[in-house]
């Protein structure tokens, strides 16, 4: 569905590290068109104003606040830049017809859009999941990957993020749940990365490795996460086994400890992302390196819903790799210091 001149385009969650790079690209390109929301309307308004667009105060807990708001401002897109607590909120936009970006890595909440799909198709409506770095680019690599060997028996994903790049308290707080969850059977390995040599990368549960299994149809697919700081990789991973899970279960220690988290800021903004899909001897892996992670990733956010609005893309509800159109996306990226690696051993 094309829509060059049509609602607006609601950014929830649009003054964060993200949403604030996703409403300053969408204003440059469709001005007052774009609506940034969140809880601080004074912040939201600063951003807005710095990229020419408008500013509303919404709660997505309010769950009646945003309905009014997405008839009120005829809504056409919403950018979910912000993570909400069910897939209640895409559901009630896809049902209005209009669409959603999403940026969550929650596998469980984009199982449950994902399950939309008739739905959103149903109402003309498309849904696009996995936008970022990892959910996102990790995606888009697997899949050139993959389909380089013409099938794969195993996916492996590793992700490098800079120690060193200032992360909002929702993000130190989910990668501690993440780091508090269940293991699974993967272990850790060592992988060469363009640009940081080799690093010991630790599996951790991103979206990607979840979807990537139904949208290839590879069985097999692991993600692993290192910083750029070896010793702070090994200290926060060390965790693991000193009860952290019991600590993220007690709201008073679980602040205490995101508020030291965000304070610390050891190494770099740089990052890379890579992708290697295995069938019997034969490898093929892609890689990507840039810096700002959370830039990167509401750039991502911005092509997408540009592509969305001023482009064709299908009903439904679709990962990134799952639509052609973002398969050069990478290459897309070039002018924002992002460089795509590849290397395929015969």
């Amino acid at each position: 569905m094309a829509d060059t001149d049509g609602g607006t385009i609601l950014v929830l969650g649009g003054y964060g590290a993200v949403g604030a790079t996703i409403t300053g690209a969408l204003g440059a390109r469709f001005g007052r068109r774009v609506l940034c929301a969140g809880r601080n309307v004074v912040t939201a308004r600063e951003t807005a104003a710095a990229a020419g667009a408008r500013a509303v105060r919404l709660d997505l807990a309010e769950r009646d606040a945003v309905v009014h708001a997405l008839d009120q401002y005829r809504v056409t897109a919403v950018v979910l830049a912000v993570e909400p607590p069910d897939a209640g909120l895409a559901r009630t936009c896809l049902e209005r017809g209009v669409h959603v970006v999403d940026v969550g890595a929650s596998p469980e909440l984009l199982a449950g859009v994902e399950r939309l799909g008739p739905l959103a198709e149903r109402r003309a409506a498309t849904a696009v999941l996995s936008v970022g770095l990892a959910p996102g680019l990790t995606n888009v690599l697997a899949r050139r990957a993959h389909d380089e060997l013409g099938g794969a028996d195993r996916v492996d994903l590793t992700v490098l993020l800079g120690a060193g790049e200032r992360h909002g308290a929702d993000a130190v707080r989910w990668t501690l749940a993440g780091l508090a969850a269940p293991r699974g059977t993967a272990r850790r390995a060592r992988v060469a990365l363009p640009g940081y040599g080799r690093r010991t990368a630790h599996p951790f549960p991103f979206s990607d490795q979840h979807t990537l299994r139904r949208t290839l149809g590879v069985a097999d697919v692991t993600t692993r996460l290192c910083l750029d700081s070896a010793t702070l990789t090994a200290v926060l991973f060390g965790l693991r086994s000193t009860g952290l899970a019991r600590v993220t279960r007690r709201p008073r220690v679980l602040r205490a400890f995101t508020g030291a988290l965000t304070r610390v800021h050891v190494g770099g903004d740089g990052f890379a992302v890579r992708a290697e899909a295995v069938r019997g001897p034969w490898h093929a892996t892609y890689a990507v390196t840039g810096h700002a992670q959370s830039r990167i990733t509401g750039l991502v956010a911005a092509r997408v819903t540009e592509q969305l609005l001023t482009g064709r893309l299908p009903a439904g509800v679709h990962h990134l790799d799952q639509l052609p159109a973002f398969a050069d996306l990478p290459e897309r990226l070039a002018p924002h210091d992002v460089r795509l690696w590849h290397h395929c051993p015969a």
